[in-house]
């Protein structure tokens, strides 16, 4: 994938006027690549409405109807954003071009989204690759002990 240094550094320039969360931003930097790097994309286009908040969709186990997880698509192009049922039904979502390290970064700042789901192949929405917030907040965890020797409690949030 391109480089995603302009990304890693446009997400430290836009954070809060902090020193700690900038801090934040560059420590897990290699943890935003590495996720981005089983992408094939720098940039997926994201449902948002009007009001610029992103379209999540509630996703429920056809096993089990009770187990549900609320998940965000990431298209590929602008045309298969335009194809998603939210979009065809509702003319206050409109597709945004995002960049992938961004997105990413919304896992932690999402506290209700369990997922983000990357479509990499356009004009086929059958399969994707799943990001899971679990996994992300767990690598990141392990990342941030290897890297300052920080002890971080497994079961709380991060973000």
């Amino acid at each position: 994938m391109d480089d995603l240094q302009p990304q890693i550094q446009a997400l430290i320039e836009n954070a809060p006027n902090d020193k700690a969360t900038r801090q934040t931003v560059e420590t897990i930097a290699p943890i935003l690549r590495e996720f981005a790097g089983r992408l094939k994309h720098p940039q997926y286009y994201i449902l948002q409405t009007l009001s610029r908040s992103w379209v999540m969709t509630t996703l429920s186990s056809r096993r089990e109807p009770t187990v549900r997880k609320n998940v965000l698509y990431g298209f590929p192009t602008l045309k298969d954003a335009a194809a998603d049922p939210n979009t065809a039904k509702n003319p206050q979502i409109m597709a945004i071009p995002t960049p992938v390290t961004h997105i990413l970064f919304q896992l932690l700042a999402l506290k209700s989204l369990d997922s983000i789901i990357f479509f990499d192949t356009p004009g086929s929405l059958k399969q994707g690759v799943e990001i899971q917030r679990q996994e992300f907040q767990a690598r990141i965890q392990a990342h941030l002990q290897e890297s300052q020797g920080i002890v971080v409690d497994p079961n709380a949030n991060i973000g």
